[in-house]
């Protein structure tokens, strides 16, 4: 996975916006963050780069498991990054289901759209991580001085 410059930027950036998420963000981003994290490695672990086509079942799981949680911290949650990390996850769930449907879709193809998918759930993360800390940071001036 690692073999490329793409593959490392996209790490080096999915591993920032994780720790600002545990360092700034309140419970449903840290929550977010943790399940993102585990679906990465675990999705590293899973997957088999020697088929090229039909369904990757692994990372089916995968990704069924994280829209679950996603749709789980939409329907709990107040905020609006869960909802956008759900239908980008929903996404990556339905290119699953093209290739289980009809297998003569490239490989290239689903894996575009689930990368493109993932750094949409990234960067909804970024958003939610920033509006929860700005929202804190607020209220930590209006409680008085010197609070950060």
């Amino acid at each position: 996975m690692f073999d490329t410059l793409y593959s490392q930027i996209g790490t080096a950036v999915a591993v920032v916006v994780v720790a600002f998420a545990f360092l700034k963000g309140d419970e449903p981003e840290r929550v977010g963050a943790g399940v993102y994290a585990l679906g990465l490695l675990s999705s590293l672990l899973v997957q088999d780069d020697s088929q090229l086509y039909g369904p990757q079942w692994g990372l089916f799981a995968v990704d069924l498991i994280l829209l679950a949680v996603y749709v789980a911290l939409a329907w709990k949650s107040r905020r609006s990054w869960p909802v956008w990390a759900s239908g980008l996850q929903s996404l990556a769930v339905m290119s699953h289901v093209l290739t289980m449907v009809d297998p003569r879709p490239p490989s290239a193809a689903f894996y575009a759209l689930v990368n493109l998918a993932s750094y949409g759930i990234l960067l909804a993360l970024a958003l939610g991580v920033h509006r929860a800390w700005r929202d804190a940071r607020a209220v930590a001036l209006e409680d008085g001085p010197g609070v950060d």
